[in-house]
This record gives C-alpha cells, structure tokens and sequence, in this order.
C-alpha cells in the first residue's frame, strides 16, 4: 500500500503514529478484508486493537451488514452461550422467550470477539462448529440453525501457553490464526508516544477550554524512554491527568515525575495521589469487621425484640386478668412510626399476632451462605473463580460449600 492510501485510512479511523508495526498491522488488514478468512489480532491490552476489526468490516463485502463488538471477558460464564447462540424458551430460569443470540442477529455481517482467551471450554467447543460448520444450537434447542459470519477475535492472552496449560482449544486456536495482526505495543513505537500526547492534549484543551500543556526536552525524554504497561490507554490517562492537575502549562522533568515512575525501566504504574499500594487484605479485613458489627447489631435487635415480646406478653395477661386492662403504649402509631424511621427504632404494628422467629433473624452464617451462594451463581459454579471473587483460597470455598449443604 502507498503512503497516500495509508494516511487516508488514518485520518478516516484516527490512527496517529507513522510505526511500521503499526502500518504493518493495518495493511494486513486492509489486505485480508476482501476475504472471509478468520483474523486473530494478538496485542497487550490497551494497544488499540479494536481499531483493526472495524478497518476489517468496512473495507469488506459485508460493509453493509451488521457488525458486533463483544467482549467475551465481561459476559458471565453462565449466560455466554446464550447470548452468543440465542436461547429457546424456558430453557433456563428467566427465559421468557426465545433469543436469536449474536450469531444469529449478525448473519451476513461481522462480529468481533474482544477478549477471546477468556471463553469457557464448553463455549469454544460451539465456536469451533461454527468456524468449521456455521452451524450452532441454542440453548434448550434441537434444531440446527446456519450462520453466515465472519469472526474477527483479539486477545492480550499468550494464547500459546494457554493451549499449553489446557485452557484454550489448541484446534480452535489455529481456526482463529488463519491470518494473525500483531499490534506494537506503545514502548515500541517511539516517536509515536510524543504524536499521540499532542493529540491527547490537544483534544483535552479543546474540550474543556484549557491552555494547552507542552513538554520539555527533559520531559520529552522521560516520555520516550518509560515502558509504557498500558500502552496507549495509559498515554492517553495521564495526559489527561496533567492536563487537569498541572497549573505549570510546561511540562518539565520534575512534573514529569509525578505521574510516571523515575526508573525509566520500570513498567510499574504511578498511583493517583502520590503513591501507596492497593491491599486486598485490608479490604477483607474491613468486610470482616462490618459482617460482625453486623452480628452484633442483629444481636442488640434480637434482645430488643425478646424484651418487647415480654412486656406484650404480661400486657395480654393483664388483659386476661382484669377483663379489659390497656395494652401499655410501647406499640407505636402510624405517626410516631414515621417519625421514628430516621432513630431506626423497631415498629411493630401488631406485635401481639407477629411472631418472629429465630430462623428468620440475620445472622452471620446466613449471610454467609448467601454470600458464597451468590457467588457461585454469577461464576456458573465455576468454584475456582467463585473463591477468586470472594477472596478466598479453593478449600476455605469447599469447606464453607460443604458447611452449608450446597453440594447436594
């Protein structure tokens, strides 16, 4: 491709940066879209391959038809299948009606999975018949259903060792890297890195009416040799941070240094602030500390509860006794009820025919149960990811799972 050619694509997909991995990357796929051959993109996260799929589809016979981006990283393992392949109805607890699915909706078009290391085992199974086949079933179904798609995938995944490790489909692998793109990341690209601050400085001057910022020599420098971990998203953030925070609109290495690291081999990021590190112990700490302040409040209502149910009690047998004695006012109006929400003060409208009992009171195991419940539901019973999520080790999840009865 000419050089001419190559700028109009740039400036049409706000590509800035005159890299020859990055016009590699966009001449292949330029290249291969004319074809209907399955592309893997394979770069860090935050390198901008989104780009490269959008170049792929609209430069492409099927321009006209439907293109999808998804993310297969924030979709659930329990609810993938069915948002990729549809779903009859009542084929699972809210199923209300019957779903087309991604593969279904996009037929003729192109649809780009994001994140495709992530998928589940049981989901590149279904993916793989449709790359060999375009057949799929959906969930709950029987008939076989067609597909004409074409599938663009990226992933920041070594994906390699993760067919090494078991967790890709090795002949899935090779399906999506009929035609594989390399992004460059950021640190690679050199000169690229002070394009792209302009670009991003510029925009934020624009947008929010401020002076733009430069940099210096010394800042500049800095900027080349930083390693970059976030690549262009990580660009992009700090320039935006400088762009708000400095009031010196000359960026020179001292300012420099308050938002990337000084080691300019360090590929660590600068935290917000000044510094500190992130502990997830401390937060577990702290959900502790609220679960048993929680047990003790329930613990206080509990007492409170038992001595109102006293004082009902020996009102009723004053009732009994005297033939029409007056229940003591500790049962309050509908008024004072309302203007006691804000105390938190127990209302009880008909304390005398309300029993609470023991097993619908809070209680910290409950609460448990839920927790560990709730967390199994959202990770599809994927224990591992479960225990992730809950921040705690594998046996400590099947210990607890056991505990409560949720193996049966």
């Amino acid at each position: 491709m000419n050089t001419t050619e190559l700028q109009k694509v740039k400036q049409r997909y706000n590509i800035v940066g005159n890299n020859d991995g990055l016009n590699r990357a966009i001449d292949v796929a330029l290249q291969v879209a004319q074809t209907d051959l399955s592309v893997l993109i394979v770069g860090e996260s935050g390198v901008g391959k989104e780009v490269i799929p959008r170049i792929i589809h609209d430069n492409s016979p099927r321009r006209r038809e439907k293109y999808f981006a998804i993310n297969c990283g924030s979709i659930p393992e329990g609810t993938i299948d069915s948002e990729l392949f549809g779903h009859e109805k009542g084929s699972f607890t809210g199923a209300i009606g019957e779903s087309e699915g991604y593969f279904g909706v996009a037929d003729k078009g192109t649809i780009f999975l994001d994140e495709v290391g992530e998928l589940p085992l049981a989901t590149q199974a279904r993916l793989l018949r449709v790359l060999e086949t375009g057949e799929y079933i959906r969930v709950g179904g029987q008939k076989i259903m067609k597909t004409d798609v074409r599938i663009v995938a990226a992933t920041n995944v070594n994906m390699r060792r993760a067919v090494s490790e078991g967790r890709f489909r090795e002949d899935l692998y090779y399906r999506l890297n009929t035609i594989p793109i390399q992004m460059p990341p950021l640190r690679d690209r050199g000169e690229d890195i002070i394009l792209l601050f302009r670009l991003f400085a510029m925009q934020m001057a624009e947008k929010y009416h401020l002076p733009k910022i430069t940099l210096t020599d010394e800042a500049r420098t800095a900027m080349l040799k930083y390693k970059w971990p976030g690549n262009v998203r990580q660009l992009k953030n700090i320039t935006e941070q400088m762009s708000v925070l400095s009031e010196n609109r000359v960026i020179d290495g001292e300012a420099i240094r308050k938002f990337i690291p000084e080691d300019a081999e360090s590929t660590q990021l600068v935290a917000p602030g000044g510094g500190g590190s992130h502990s997830f112990e401390s937060e577990r700490e702290i959900l502790y500390k609220i679960l048993y302040e929680l047990r003790g409040n329930v613990s206080d209502l509990r007492r409170e509860m038992n001595s109102l149910r006293k004082q009902i009690d020996a009102a009723r047998g004053g009732i009994t006794a005297g033939g029409g004695a007056n229940l003591p006012s500790i049962i309050p109006s509908a008024d004072t009820a309302v203007q006691d929400v804000g105390r938190a003060t127990p209302v009880v409208q008909d304390a005398v025919a309300e029993e609470i009992s023991e097993q619908e009171s809070l209680n910290l195991e409950s609460l448990g149960r839920q927790m560990v419940e709730k967390a199994l539901e959202r990770n599809g019973g994927n224990r591992k990811k479960a225990a992730k999520e809950l921040g705690i080790s594998d046996r400590t999840l099947y210990r607890r799972i056991k505990q409560y009865g949720l193996d049966k």
